[in-house]
Parts: C-alpha cells; structure tokens; sequence
C-alpha cells in the first residue's frame, strides 16, 4: 500500500468516526492552555476540597465527571447558573443535556530579541507578539459530546539572530542533530497566522469512559512544567482516543487510563543555513518529502488501595512514518518493543521512534503536599538484565514536589515548588551514537508536531531546574520562579568533547514574575521574564593570550499575558 492511500485511509477513518458522532447533537475539558484553572485545580487538590483519587497525570482532566460537578468549568459553583443562564441552554426530558458557551481565551507573547518559551500550544518561535484566540461551544445529549474550540494564531514572527555560521566545524556537527529533527528556529520569513481545530472534540461516553477524535492538547506524567512523553509544548494532533473519564474504582484501588492514535505533520520549513555547504558538502541532508507519521501511545495511573496518596503509572508512545507502517506492532504500543542488543541491527525496531516512562506521585492533603517522579527510556528494545546493569542508558528523568503552608489570614498559603529534569545523557557511548531524546537516525522528523517537540519543550538533551515562591489564595497567586536551563548539552560534548572547553555551555538563567488573579467571571495570567543567556548557541570566540573570554551573551524580555472569561 502506497504512503498516500495509508494517509488518504486514515484520514477517511477519522472522518467517518467524526460523521457517526455528529449524527446526535459530560466530557467537557479544562484545555491545557486555559489560564490559571489548572494551577487551581491541583492546589485544591492538595488542600482536600477536590476528588483524591485523581491523578493529575493524564490530561486535559474531565472534571465534570472527575469531580463530580455539573459544570466541569465551574469547580466551586460561582461562575455559572445554568438553570437562570442567559448565555448557556439546559435541555432534554431530565434537563440533564445542555450546550454551554466555552470560555474566551487570548494569549499574547512578547519576546524582545530572539525566541524563547514552552507548553504554549500553538504558538511558535516567534520575536515580536504572538497571540492565540480560543472561543467555542460545548453540547452535550446523552452520552454524545461535542466541544468545539478552534484557536486562530497571528505571530510577528520577526527576524532574529540565530545559530551563528562563523564556526564551521560546529554546524557540522550541529547538523548531525538538526537532520534527525523537525525543529526549525524559525517558521518562514514573514508574519505566520492559522485557524486550527484548536481543543476541539467529538465523543461516546458510556459511563466512565469516553470514546472518540479530537485534536486537543495532551499531557502525560505527574509533572508541573516538563513531560517527558507528551506535554502542550506544540499544537495539538489530531488522534483518536479512548481513556477514562474519572479514576475507575475496583477491589484494588483507582485506575485511569488512555489509549491513543493520531497523525503527526512535518513544519515545512527548514534549519538556520541550510544552504551552507563545507568542501562541496551540504551540511543540511534533506528529509522525506512527505513526513506525515503515527503516533500510537498508551498511558495507565494506579492509586493502590493500601497505600493512600500515592499513584503508580506507566507511559509508551510510538512513532513511525506512515509509509513503513506494515504491521500491527506499528499501529498499538503495546506490541513493538523487539527486546534486543542494541549493537545489532533491526530493520524492525529500527523504523521505529520508541519512548516509555513510569511514573509516580504522592500527594498528602493533611500536609498540603505532594512529591512525584517520572523515570523514561529513549527506546522499549532494552532488555531487562541490560536495564538493570545500566539503568542510566538513554535514560531521561523529571522529579518535583510543592508544598502548601497555611498563614495565618484565612485560606491564604505560601507555596513552595520545585522540579528538576534531565534528558541529556551521561554515558559516552550513547552521546557518541546520536541516542539523544527526540531525535532519531530512521524517523528524521523526530519526536515532533509541526516543527516542535512534543515532550520536554526546551528540546533536546535539555536540563532543567525550576524553583517557584508563591503568596495563594483560591483561584490567585503571586509568584516568583527561578528556572535554569541548559539546553542540548548532548551537543555540547559531542561537539567540544576533544577540548573539554567548559566554557561554551548554551544556558539560560530565568527569572520570572507570575501573578494569576480572578476578576469576576474573568481569570487573568502574566508572566515577566529576564532571559540572561551564557554563551547563545554555543557561541565563544577564542583569543589566543586570554582564556577567560565572554561568550556570546545575549539579553531577552518576555512577557506572557492570558485572559479568559467564564459565561455567567
């Protein structure tokens, strides 16, 4: 079968499913983008005032049916009256069905000097503004659901200076990186604008479970700010899905679950110089011209029931070009690990990009506290004796914690948070094969969506460490973050490894101001940061009588401002 019938069949699948769902006009969604309501949901979780038995691990949350709510928008009832609204409509013969008007969302980025920020959905690497509008409705009629919220998109999308050339053995290397991931600096070379599908859905919801196609945003894993698997880092893909709708209670304890298939797309546009060529060599390898691909992944979160407090979970995604797909290992995560040394070749396994994690967390209501982990693997081919030998091997890894302390002014707390994660490596053997997360030698778009990482979005080989001092109270915060970023530092030895030249380390020390504040039935979110980059790019250049030279360091303002308006 040709890689366009393979395209042109699922696309025709997801139609029919979408068409067999809209023939009847609550799994309505907090979207991942929406300011401030997931920050509060987690923390009245830690408070004891929302279901424990939630996870917090596989998002968006249904929180209608996690939480046992009629409006999943309006946790603690102060938005919304349905039964008077003006706006919203109650129907059917139990006045059980409705269609609710979503929120109203816009987010605007400013960035002064050159591209920076994650988990911002649709919006790119941008200097200048960028802002994304959301608007939609919500129906509900028996079990079938549909939320329609597209998401239009304008970004400035400004000249700015990115991976210097005057080093040409670094582009070489860089481009050992760059032709194994979709990740462009930049999307064209004008101002960019799209109307999207946004955190749009259609779905079957026989009890606890939902059945359907949507293109909303996913996150997997128990972090705050970094996914290892799947995170809101780029624009959601369209998928299939079938997961819980709250956590399933059995003789055991709560599961939550999600099963998922969907269409990756490639950017379309290119690397910083690809023209460049050393000795009559292109640096840059083209790619596939069509690099549509799947994504198979299936995450599972258990709470035992002897253990209060504490979650347990598993994660696996698999990527692979439409074009290679040939059996049914291609299609479900569940059958194409192909355990094996991984010195030996595999035609198999090799087409395949493979990820998998497990995962922890342990909230403490009583203490206002929670602590969680997330351990993952850049492959499932390993062995167990290998894993157990060397369980660092191409290994990447989030652990965090936050912690509310009641002050003495009602409902008022100081909130203490922190999160590390590394996904660079720390053998040499895996350093020197390119096993860098993300990127991948036969899947040459990587773990991407639209030119953008799909889990940690810092990108590549990224650690992390991020620090937050918070003043809460309900749906407010005011908050200041610390967060230092090293970005690719599997570049960074693979390329200076001979000079052991600690000086050209690539990182950024970030401090931020936050405030999140309820106004009425609005919710607003700003973000201020002081981006102070060492060495941008990886950028140093030497003089012969002194070592200790500055880098390329390079200053970046940005600040982050969402609104969003709940209907009355």
């Amino acid at each position: 079968m040709s890689r366009k019938m393979k395209s042109t069949n699922l696309h025709i699948i997801f139609t029919i499913i979408l068409l067999i769902l809209s023939n009847r006009l609550d799994a309505q969604t907090v979207p991942l983008n929406t300011p401030v309501l997931e920050e509060y949901m987690r923390r009245q979780q830690l408070l004891g005032r929302l279901n424990e038995h939630a996870s917090f691990a596989i998002r968006p949350l249904h929180p209608a049916y996690a939480f046992d709510r009629e409006n999943g928008l309006d946790l603690d009832s102060t938005f919304t009256d349905l039964a008077h609204s003006e706006v919203h409509q109650v129907f059917g013969k139990n006045k059980k069905d409705h269609l609710i008007v979503m929120p109203v969302s816009i987010r605007t980025q400013y960035n002064s000097d050159y591209a920076f920020g994650l988990n911002n959905g649709a919006m790119i690497p941008n200097r200048g503004f960028q802002s994304l509008v959301s608007a939609g409705i919500f129906l509900k009629e028996g079990k079938l659901t549909v939320q329609l919220q597209p998401e239009i998109l304008y970004a400035q999308n400004k000249e700015y200076l990115g991976f210097p050339i005057e080093h040409q053995a670094t582009i070489l290397y860089y481009y050992e990186y760059m032709n194994r991931i979709d990740m462009p600096e930049r999307f064209g070379t004008g101002p960019y604008t799209r109307i999207l599908a946004g955190q749009s859905s259609i779905r079957f919801n026989p009890g606890g479970f939902s059945i359907g196609v949507s293109t909303e945003n996913l996150w997997w894993g128990p972090s705050r700010r970094n996914s290892l698997i799947l995170s809101n880092n780029a624009q959601g893909f369209l998928h299939f899905t079938a997961n819980t709708l709250k956590p399933i209670e059995s003789p055991i304890g709560h599961f939550e679950g999600q099963l998922i298939g969907g269409l990756l797309n490639a950017s379309g546009f290119l690397p910083p110089h690809p023209g460049y060529h050393i000795q009559g060599n292109h640096v840059l390898i083209p790619k596939r011209e069509n690099g549509q691909r799947f994504l198979s992944g299936f995450i599972m979160s258990y709470k035992p029931k002897w253990v209060p407090g504490l979650f347990l979970g598993y994660a696996a995604t698999n990527n692979v070009y439409l074009e290679d797909m040939d059996r049914f290992g291609d299609y479900v995560p569940f059958f194409n690990g192909q355990k094996g040394l991984n010195n030996v070749r595999n035609p198999v396994r090799d087409k395949r990009q493979q990820f998998s994690s497990g995962f922890f967390r342990w909230i403490s209501p009583e203490g206002h506290f929670e602590f969680y982990g997330e351990y993952g693997t850049n492959g499932n081919s390993r062995r167990f004796s290998d894993f157990i030998i060397t369980p660092e091997r191409n290994r990447g890894f989030t652990f965090g914690f936050s912690n509310l302390m009641p002050l003495k002014k009602d409902r008022q707390f100081l909130q203490i948070s922190a999160e590390m994660t590394q996904t660079g490596q720390t053998i040499r053997e895996s350093i020197r094969n390119l096993d860098t997360w993300y990127i991948h030698n036969h899947v040459r778009h990587g773990y991407t969506h639209n030119g953008q990482v799909l889990g940690v979005g810092y990108g590549p080989a990224a650690n992390v460490n991020w620090v937050e001092l918070a003043w809460v109270k309900d749906f407010s915060r005011i908050a200041f973050h610390f967060e230092r970023i090293v970005y690719n530092n599997d570049f960074y030895y693979f390329r200076y490894e001979e000079s052991k030249d600690w000086r050209n380390k690539y990182v950024d020390l970030v401090p931020s101001l936050v405030a999140d504040w309820r106004f009425g039935n609005l919710l607003a979110h700003v973000n201020f940061q002081y981006v102070n980059t060492l060495n941008y790019k990886w950028f140093l250049e030497n003089q012969p009588d002194q070592y200790f030279v500055p880098g390329l360091d390079r200053k970046n303002f940005v600040a982050t401002v969402g609104i969003s308006y709940i209907f009355k």
